[in-house]
């Protein structure tokens, strides 16, 4: 079975940058699709960014699209997620998944696999 571990979060001010991974272990994910969601107290889980197993295809979503970069180390099993100019908003729990097709999507349920999650919190 694989697992997937999330790492890097942590208190930041607003204005700062984190960069997320995500170590896929147990088996490899080189050719599924990989996203990054976020769960904000109090709110749905919200979609973020994707990308294909090729890494030639990459969503993000809207909030996040001029702050966020998503990419992938497929030799190394790696996925990360770097944030910029960090807002408070952007304070929640993010999670990496994997997909059961090689491409990304934006649907919660198109992923099988799914770490624990990391907590970004940003102060003001």
């Amino acid at each position: 079975q694989g697992q997937l571990v999330e790492s890097g979060g942590g208190l930041v001010q607003a204005g700062d940058s984190l960069r997320l991974s995500c170590a896929a272990r147990g088996r490899m994910f080189s050719n599924n699709g990989l996203a990054w969601f976020r769960r904000a107290p109090g709110k749905d889980r919200e979609f973020l960014a994707s990308i294909g197993w090729k890494a030639d295809s990459t969503v993000l979503a809207d909030p996040v699209k001029d702050r966020f970069t998503i990419s992938r180390d497929n030799a190394n099993n790696m996925l990360y997620l770097q944030m910029d100019n960090l807002k408070p908003e952007d304070t929640a729990v993010y999670y990496c998944a994997a997909a059961r097709r090689p491409y990304g999507s934006k649907n919660a349920g198109d992923y099988n696999y799914w770490g624990q999650g990391t907590q970004v919190t940003v102060s003001s």
